[in-house]
């Protein structure tokens, strides 16, 4: 597989890490900047408060992401090499039986799987990580990755306008950019969920907005 596949297949297997990075990162920095910048007429320190809190954001959110990952590898690879259970390779077993029937196959066939997998205990007990690493395709450290890049990008969006405009406009930038970014990722939330898209939207503004108020209601205090 080519360097671009690779990059592409990791990037699609760990696309909930993207959603939830750059949810984290414009919610958690939106709230920061505009909690500094209703406090002070200075964009540098608005900008310096944003980026730093970006910054290091974006490496908290990437270590959680790959001790998390590594975790679950290490739980499944913990279940495959410990002695094989009875009691829950029955469980296993009925709980495939049913998966399986419930998708449609035969009576008869559901049967003939289940008395073959009777007699391979440690297949049994292996089934539901090997698909569940299957299904997720991506090592510790592309989950890591992916989070990093989109809590960065994310975490920075409601910063640049503060180094590039005076602060009245940077105010009103940061405002309109995160509102799009907020929209797109509700937008992205629905897709990848595969709920109402309307709905993701909306919860994501509203988190958005509590943020906001937070960080509103800690600067107008402190200053």
């Amino acid at each position: 597989m080519s360097a671009p596949a690779r990059i592409l297949a990791s990037l699609k297997a760990s696309i909930g890490d993207v959603v939830f990075g750059m949810e984290d990162g414009t919610v958690s920095i939106f709230g920061l900047v505009f909690g500094v910048a209703i406090s002070t007429d200075d964009p540098r320190t608005v900008l310096i408060a944003g980026a730093s809190g970006a910054a290091a954001a974006a490496v908290s959110m990437m270590a959680g992401s790959y001790l998390d990952a590594e975790s679950v590898r290490d739980a499944r690879r913990a279940r495959r090499n410990a002695p094989v259970d009875t009691a829950a390779e029955k469980a296993d077993l009925k709980a495939i039986a049913s998966a399986l029937a419930r998708g449609g196959m035969a009576l008869a066939d559901v049967t003939q799987v289940t008395e073959v997998l009777a007699r391979a205990p440690r297949a049994v007990t292996d089934l539901p990580e090997a698909l569940a690493e299957a299904e997720d395709g991506a090592s510790p450290f592309a989950h890591a990755f992916w989070m990093f890049v989109s809590d960065l990008f994310a975490g920075f969006t409601p910063v640049l306008p503060f180094a590039l405009l005076p602060m009245h406009s940077a105010r009103i930038v940061c405002l309109i950019v995160t509102t799009v970014l907020l929209m797109a990722l509700g937008v992205g939330r629905g897709l990848v969920a595969k709920r109402s898209v309307a709905r993701a939207t909306l919860e994501t503004f509203v988190v958005a907005a509590a943020a906001a108020v937070a960080g509103v209601a800690m600067g107008r205090l402190l200053s």
